[in-house]
């Protein structure tokens, strides 16, 4: 069955992005899933594709933190009948894995060995041509398993977390992505509890993400940030706020953590700020690195002395399947209000959303298709 529907497309890596007619030629493959896109957010991520030299296939339709109702399922390989998504259920979808290699087979998608092939460099190129734009042109096949800045989306079942239909099904998508990085990074790569102290540098969507974790986890926070408005929310979710041109700034955050943080969360990609956060950390903390580093990254005299440890995460080190149903958990429990992070706009205000974002305007935005607002 062929689907004409409205995509965001971007075509060219400093142009905007454009509300275009797509088409879709075929149905979901065995193992895949169509989705009626209810919302999706906007991630750094998608944006990067703007500094990827390249790399990241153009024209595309991004948007990597979707949500939706499936419409229709491949078979077979979706899971069988009893675990599979079914039409009608309302799913959650995140980062794509190919569900072989060694780190797949050992609970760790993030570190799949296909990650980046099958997320940021145009995915999975099987059955590329049955997606193109209205005058049959190619589109890149597929960005994070989703392609989500769309009326639908054909995505790997595997990709797919099923929630309850009762849950604000537009404001779910950044549960796949932003907000699995920073509460996961918290709660699985660090595992802070009561007692920990964790300190998050940067405010951003995946910073207080981090920041909600901790608190619901019972850990003592700090959120270091140089915009006011940014502090007031994490303050509001539970931090000690900080600002970031404060002087003295590590010794500053050693006490108010008691002697140094056990865990720091870097989600700036600086290199300063990087080695403020090493300093912030009593012997033996760790810290954690969310944002990719396209430069060396030189790191001070001193700052990992006394076992200190530096550490990259991708995704959160999470499970999306997992992990996504306890936040939904924890949020029902008013203990992780991502929803107060999050401001909808049409998917026709795509650059608007975008030029919200990289202003600071918004923590997240969320792009819903026409139809749904």
């Amino acid at each position: 069955m062929i689907r004409r529907f409205d995509a965001a497309v971007l075509r060219s890596y400093d142009g905007p992005f454009a509300l275009e007619e797509v088409v879709l030629n075929a149905g979901p493959a065995p193992g895949e899933i169509l989705v009626r896109i209810a919302g999706c957010g906007m991630c750094r991520t998608d944006l990067a594709v703007r500094r990827s030299a390249g790399r990241s296939p153009l024209p595309a339709v991004l948007g990597h933190e979707g949500a939706g109702v499936v419409v229709e399922t491949g078979s077979p390989g979706t899971g069988g009948p009893d675990t599979g998504p079914r039409p009608g259920d309302h799913v959650v979808l995140s980062y794509d894995s190919c569900a072989h290699c060694a780190a797949c087979l050992r609970g760790a998608p993030a570190y799949c060995d296909s990650f980046a092939a099958l997320n940021l460099f145009g995915g999975r190129p099987e059955n590329a041509a049955r997606f193109t734009d209205a005058a049959g042109g190619a589109l890149a096949p597929r960005w994070f398993g989703q392609s989500a800045f769309a009326a639908y989306a054909v995505v790997p079942a595997r990709n797919a977390v099923r929630v309850d239909p009762a849950f604000p099904l537009e404001l779910l998508g950044p549960l796949g992505c932003g907000f699995l990085t920073g509460a996961g990074a918290v709660l699985h790569s660090f595992g802070a509890g009561p007692g920990d102290t964790v300190a998050v540098f940067g405010a951003g969507a995946v910073g207080l993400a981090a920041v909600m974790a901790a608190t619901a986890a019972g850990a003592v926070t700090v959120a270091v940030d140089r915009h006011p408005a940014r502090l007031d929310l994490a303050e509001r979710f539970g931090a000690v706020p900080v600002h970031a041109d404060a002087a003295g700034l590590p010794a500053l955050v050693r006490r108010r953590t008691g002697g140094g943080a056990h865990y720091a969360l870097d989600t700036t990609g600086s290199a300063p700020v990087v080695n403020d956060a090493l300093r912030s950390l009593r012997p033996t903390g760790r810290l954690g690195l969310v944002a990719r580093f396209r430069t060396a990254l030189p790191l001070e005299p001193g700052t990992l002395d006394r076992g200190r440890s530096i550490v990259h995460i991708c995704e959160g080190d999470a499970v999306p399947g997992l992990l996504v149903p306890r936040l939904l958990g924890l949020w029902q429990a008013g203990r992780f209000p991502f929803d107060q992070l999050i401001r909808t706009y049409p998917l026709a205000a795509v650059n608007e959303a975008e030029a919200d974002c990289e202003v600071g305007r918004v923590v997240k935005p969320v792009l819903v298709p026409d139809g749904v607002l």
